[in-house]
């Protein structure tokens, strides 16, 4: 058998959507299951987001610290922002982001790790680059408010951020998921020259040029 993710669409009977936010949304969906029972799956729809793990010449991550308020905790994360445009390449998404963020621009790309945020109650789909060979942004520094008024910065080695997932201190999934991502692909064969190229297709958010 082949361990490998599929594509696949249950009969939707009817949908509501009973929230209309600005970036995202809930639907009602009643869906038939196999023994022709029909079940209501409610579930956030999301545009999809793009995180950076971006790696300096010293081999450290650099990561910053947001509050986020529905689980009341300022977390440390990786640069990261919603796929706001519909059919946006996540590759020029992601390097606005570093760069609004951050400030930083980066000369080599890679897609690291794809996974859904939280399949059985969100469609969101996250997709994480590697950016590596890092430089300051011209220009002035965009200006931030809200949440990310507020940031700190830090550059952390990654065995360093692997102890703190393990510990439990570091709950980001796109912080988890990048840097358990980024030691798995150290220690293969071809390391992180053999990880895909950044304009590598991605089925659960498909986009042009």
């Amino acid at each position: 058998m082949e361990i490998k993710d599929s594509s696949e669409s249950w009969e939707t009977v009817s949908t509501r959507r009973p929230f209309e936010g600005a970036k995202t949304a809930v639907n009602s969906d009643v869906v038939r299951m196999p023994d022709g029972a029909t079940v209501r799956r409610d579930y956030q729809v999301h545009p999809g987001s793009v995180c950076v793990l971006a790696l300096d010449e010293a081999g450290q991550v650099l990561v910053l610290r947001q509050y986020r308020h529905p689980v009341r905790r300022k977390l440390w994360e990786l640069p990261a922002g919603l796929l706001d445009v519909p059919g946006e390449n996540p590759l020029h998404a992601a390097q606005r982001e570093l760069y609004e963020e951050a400030h930083v621009k980066a000369d080599d790309w890679r897609v690291l790790v794809d996974f859904f945020a939280s399949p059985g109650g969100s469609d969101e789909a996250i997709r994480v680059f590697l950016a590596r060979d890092l430089a300051e942004a011209e220009g002035a520094r965009f200006e931030m408010s809200e949440e990310e008024a507020d940031m700190q910065f830090a550059r952390v080695p990654p065995a360093d951020l692997v102890r703190g997932v393990l510990a439990g201190e570091l709950a980001n999934p796109g912080l988890v998921a990048g840097v358990l991502a980024l030691t798995a692909a150290l220690a293969v064969e071809g390391g992180l020259d053999a990880l895909r190229p950044a304009d590598a297709p991605w089925s659960a958010r498909p986009y042009e040029g």
